[in-house]
């Protein structure tokens, strides 16, 4: 098909864009196959693996996985109290493996993410000794401007009607700039790895999360 070409083929651009930045790219042409990478790329012998929110990871089924794996998942939505969750990213931050997607990634291998807590951009810049991302190519965006236009397009507002957020763009599907409970805290942009190989990027043919 034409279009699983074209994401091939931009994938490929993308992922030799990340070289220079020292972050790993691979590409999957489906969901199965992803997950498969992941699981490659967790490797062998029990790791301590953990993950932000992403309505990517649970689209591939790849806690299930892990689990399946025999690998020791810190399951986040099991602590409710401030306490638990507190604990709870104490471990995150020392994790062998955390998952995650991205809000956006340009054609030149940048990662754009917006977010609430800062808990999921807080991994992924420090702690976790690998940090595994899976994106579907609809993150694709030309520059960084792009990127974040694209979380309060069509990042933000289906996230917000998800959580329950109480926020102009969960009723009207627009951003509304707000800043009562917002979702949109913190700005990160990831322009290179410190770590050579830390950050792992798997582009997937397929549309996958907001």
């Amino acid at each position: 098909m034409p279009k699983k070409k074209f994401y091939e083929n931009q994938a490929k651009t993308i992922i030799e864009n990340m070289v220079a930045r020292k972050m790993e790219g691979y590409y999957c042409p489906d969901k199965e196959s992803a997950k498969a990478k992941v699981m490659e790329l967790i490797g062998d012998g029990e790791k301590l693996v953990t993950y932000g929110g992403s309505v990517t990871l649970d689209e591939i089924g790849i806690k299930e996985e892990v689990v399946k794996a025999g690998h020791n998942l810190l399951v986040r939505e099991n602590c409710t109290t401030d306490e638990e969750k507190a604990q709870c990213f104490a471990k995150q931050v020392t994790a062998d493996v955390y998952m995650m997607s991205t809000n956006a990634i340009t054609l030149d291998g940048e990662l754009v993410n917006v977010d609430g807590a800062g808990n999921r951009v807080a991994c992924l810049i420090y702690g976790p000794k690998d940090v595994i991302v899976v994106a579907g190519m609809n993150k694709v965006v030309t520059n960084v401007e792009e990127g974040i236009n694209r979380v309060k397009t069509a990042a933000a507002p289906p996230n917000t009607v998800r959580l329950s957020c109480k926020t102009p763009c969960a009723v009207t599907g627009r951003c509304g700039d707000c800043l009562n409970n917002t979702i949109c805290c913190h700005t990160v942009i990831t322009r290179a790895s410190r770590i050579p190989g830390r950050i792992k990027v798997i582009l997937v043919g397929e549309e996958l999360g907001y």
